[in-house]
């Protein structure tokens, strides 16, 4: 995974995957399997799939950037504890995904718990080893 910091700020990791690189078709194909991870995780909650081409579709003044045929966020929580009040600035965590007509460009915000970023990170890894 590439990591950077969007708009100087936000420290985040990102993948592109090719669709030739990945059985996968689409994102619901992927968050299904992603679903799946998460259900089997032990702290790892489902929250909800939250639909960002339609939401920004449904503006008549929205736009997406050109290429962009699908956008959603799979939301959930990783913690089974809050440590201090600031945790929730970064929780719940969110996957989100753009499809292009030929790849998949997958994100993540950074996640505080490294060993929990490796195994996010891994989850998305996988995508592209699904062939």
């Amino acid at each position: 995974m590439k990591q950077m910091q969007f708009k100087d700020k936000y420290p985040i990791f990102t993948m592109e995957i090719l669709k030739t690189e990945t059985s996968f078709k689409n994102i619901d194909e992927i968050f299904l399997f992603l679903k799946q991870k998460i259900e089997s995780h032990p702290i790892a909650t489902f929250i909800a799939i939250f639909d960002h081409f339609s939401h920004t579709k449904f503006f008549s003044d929205g736009t997406v950037a050109d290429g962009i045929i699908d956008a959603k966020n799979l939301i959930f929580c990783f913690g089974k504890e809050i440590p201090t009040s600031k945790i929730l600035a970064v929780r719940p965590r969110s996957i989100g995904v753009c499809e292009f007509d030929d790849h998949f460009d997958i994100s993540i915000l950074e996640v505080p718990n490294e060993t929990l970023h490796k195994v996010l990170e891994g989850w998305i890894k996988d995508i592209s080893s699904k062939n």
